[in-house]
């Protein structure tokens, strides 16, 4: 089955790229899959204070992606798969792609235009990549992007 690759922060334009990716999947009879990634921990003495801040990084994740779970099932009526992953953003998601079968990544850019640090990195790499890359425009309205996808 075709799938949709989508990382999800706690960005605006994750949730773009989120409904556009929804969309899509939804009219043409394919998957989503939602990358939550959990940031790397910064070494810390105390092994007990790293502990707590990996719970609660780890519990912020899973917070988002539940609300990003659910406005894709009442959406779209598409039910996401989830991975959840920490690391290093760009390692993480091409080891994923090397991995998976994914039709496409799709990422948003940020809502004022600029490209973020994803899409600009996985646009100079595009044309190595297993599957396109689909960059939506992070300020596109509901209604712009329900024409689009």
């Amino acid at each position: 089955m075709r799938t949709y690759l989508v990382v999800i922060d706690d960005s605006a334009e994750s949730r773009v790229a989120l409904r556009f990716a929804a969309r899509r999947a939804a009219r043409t009879g394919s998957a989503v899959e939602i990358l939550a990634l959990i940031d790397p921990p910064e070494f810390v003495q105390w092994g007990g204070v790293q502990a707590a801040m990996e719970e609660e990084a780890r519990l912020r994740a899973e917070a988002m992606v539940l609300e990003a779970s659910g406005a894709i099932l009442d959406e779209a009526g598409i039910q996401p798969s989830v991975i959840t992953r920490q690391g290093d953003p760009v390692k993480v998601i091409g080891e994923l792609l090397a991995e998976r079968e994914v039709a496409a990544l799709v990422l948003a850019t940020s809502s004022n235009g600029g490209p973020g640090p994803l899409v600009a990195h996985f646009s100079n790499v595009a044309a190595s990549l297993p599957c396109p890359l689909m960059i939506v425009p992070g300020g596109l309205s509901e209604e712009a992007l329900d024409r689009i996808s």
